[in-house]
């Protein structure tokens, strides 16, 4: 069920909050969100932008939609997507990264800790007694990549790698409109 259906109606002037984030994932997400082009302007009529890189607003205040791409590399990814789930009341996993991992999850074959050696300790040219990193201010990498909805609830699925502009613009205005979005034939793509 639509979280958002016993809201304001689309027509009323109450704009809804949209944040948006990127965590481990290339954001092609973002790219196609920006492609919806001049519809942007109709969809600025309808929300307003809280946390995302199209504001570079750093913090996040309560929201009515989350959209969020990519999947959990790391424990800062972690610690992001839950304080995002905390402050969405609507989320939505955007493209094949937050969905299944996406291309990141393609390291969970291999073993991190040999992956960092043979990277940082072990490449031609490396100086000798070179170490991995070893910074408290840098996120401690997972064991392996994980989808969004492992460690939360997500409300949505928007699929495709990534999701093509005219998805992403269906299912913004259905998801507004208190509508379920029911993406058909076309709208999902795996380029």
């Amino acid at each position: 069920m639509n979280p958002l259906a016993s809201e304001v109606p689309l027509h009323a002037p109450r704009k809804r909050k949209l944040a948006t984030i990127s965590l481990a994932g290339c954001f092609g997400c973002h790219m196609s969100l920006l492609d919806i082009d001049e519809r942007l302007l109709q969809l600025l009529e309808l929300v307003e932008f809280d946390r995302s890189p199209l504001t570079d607003i750093k913090t996040l205040g309560r929201c009515d939609i989350g959209l969020i791409e990519g999947g959990l590399c790391n424990t800062e990814n972690v610690q992001v997507l839950r304080d995002f789930r905390m402050h969405c009341k609507t989320l939505v996993a955007v493209g094949a990264c937050a969905i299944n991992g996406g291309l990141p999850a393609q390291r969970n074959q291999r073993d991190v800790g040999q992956m960092l050696r043979d990277v940082y300790c072990r490449q031609t040219g490396i100086d000798a007694g070179s170490q991995i990193p070893n910074d408290p201010e840098l996120p401690l990498p997972l064991n392996h990549v994980h989808p969004i909805h492992e460690v939360v609830h997500v409300d949505y699925f928007l699929p495709g790698c990534p999701p093509s502009a005219d998805a992403i613009w269906f299912f913004l205005t259905e998801l507004l409109a208190g509508r379920e979005p029911q993406l058909g034939p076309g709208l999902i793509l795996y380029d």
